[in-house]
């Protein structure tokens, strides 16, 4: 028994040998570099974000002045060159506004939804601010810049790094003469900016919550259009790790 048992753990042992040695070659002649890389454009999207919100005593005139003004800011997107399916809009959502004890007749009805613009052309966002205010039952929320083709930034940034990644492994294996070889490992992470730019005006919601129907009916409550802000260059970085045979 003894005898069998030594030479079943010479054979294991034997058969572990050769695996460890390519871990320790490929450690031996692989050149690990880290690099990052930027490609920055103008951008050609922008997505603006719209709330649309009333409230009323009857559940019908609310539901009504919300739909009607999502309509009418459809409308003015189409009107200013926006196709059908740059317009999304949700779901309208109704919220009853209680006094004191919930088990009694609601005192009014709130109903809010939201609706989403994509814009290629810039020079319209502003008749677009100007035409979405004038009824006051629409709330401006943000404005965001982008790129219409975000995948292909992404490759730019991502070959932007390759190429500092091959050039400083390059430069590294040439100052001992040696020349760099195939790639054996890579890691990519990509990052990308916007530009957010959130326009935190006059809240008509908020007032009608505490007065309600007035917001909506008095002009003089309505905010003033918002200057839509300068559309700056979107950056888009990678960073690549990149282990390459040297031979």
């Amino acid at each position: 028994m003894n005898r069998r048992l030594a030479l079943t753990v010479l054979l294991v042992s034997a058969s572990l040998a050769p695996a460890q040695s390519p871990e320790l070659k490929f450690i031996a002649d692989t050149l690990v570099v880290q690099a990052d890389g930027t490609y920055e454009a103008d951008p050609d999207l922008a997505t603006m974000t719209f709330r649309i919100f009333s409230q009323e005593k009857e559940l019908k005139k609310a539901y009504d002045a919300a739909t009607q003004s999502m309509g009418r800011i459809a409308t003015l997107a189409a009107n200013n060159g926006l196709k059908k399916e740059e317009i999304s809009s949700g779901a309208l959502t109704v919220a009853p506004i209680y006094e004191g004890d919930r088990k009694k007749r609601a005192r009014s009805y709130y109903v809010q939804g939201q609706i989403i613009l994509k814009v290629h052309d810039f020079s319209h966002i502003g008749p677009i601010l100007d035409g979405s205010v004038e009824d006051g039952v629409a709330d401006f929320r943000a404005l965001t810049y982008s790129l219409s083709d975000e995948e292909a930034a992404k490759k730019q940034a991502v070959a932007e790094a390759m190429r500092r990644a091959i050039g400083r492994a390059s430069v590294a294996l040439e100052q001992k003469g040696q020349k760099l070889g195939g790639l054996r490992y890579m890691s990519v992470d990509v990052k990308q900016i916007y530009g957010v730019a959130p326009l935190n005006g006059f809240n008509v919601a908020e007032l009608a919550e505490i007065t309600p129907g007035v917001a909506e009916k008095d002009k003089r409550f309505a905010p003033p259009a918002p200057l839509p802000p300068q559309a700056e260059k979107i950056t888009v970085t990678a960073s690549v790790q990149c282990a390459f045979q040297i031979q």
